[in-house]
């Protein structure tokens, strides 16, 4: 089994909707979102999953969200744009995106601080 990472980052302000402390306000962060795919095999080339598309991909997701308010983005307009939800969030899109990919999407991390991430999987 072949893991295959990238990550990407995006700043951003959010405010978390009904949570008691500063973090109701709205804050910005510098997110730092990792990617992870898995393969069992490889390419001709010798390649589990070219880390060239796999950031194409990831980069077209986290677009509309590089300095933005992310509340007014959907769907943080509707739900709480907390890293957990986030995480979920693009993990869906880029799942999506891989449909037709040789690669299984293991997990997506989003990372609020170089101390305070979250991983979503599923299952």
């Amino acid at each position: 089994m072949y893991k295959v990472s990238v990550e990407h980052h995006f700043d951003a302000a959010h405010a978390l909707r009904g949570y008691r402390g500063k973090c109701e306000s709205i804050h910005g962060h510098r997110f730092k979102v990792v990617a992870r795919v898995m393969a069992n095999k490889l390419d001709d080339t010798g390649l589990a999953y070219d880390f060239t598309e796999l950031k194409v991909k990831l980069k077209a997701i986290l677009e509309r969200y590089d300095h933005t308010l992310v509340n007014d983005v959907p769907p943080f307009d509707r739900i709480n744009p907390s890293s957990e939800n986030m995480a979920r969030t693009i993990y869906a899109e880029l799942k999506e995106a891989l449909k037709e990919a040789p690669v299984t999407l293991e997990a997506v991390e989003v990372w609020e601080s170089p101390t305070s991430g979250v991983e979503y999987r599923e299952g």
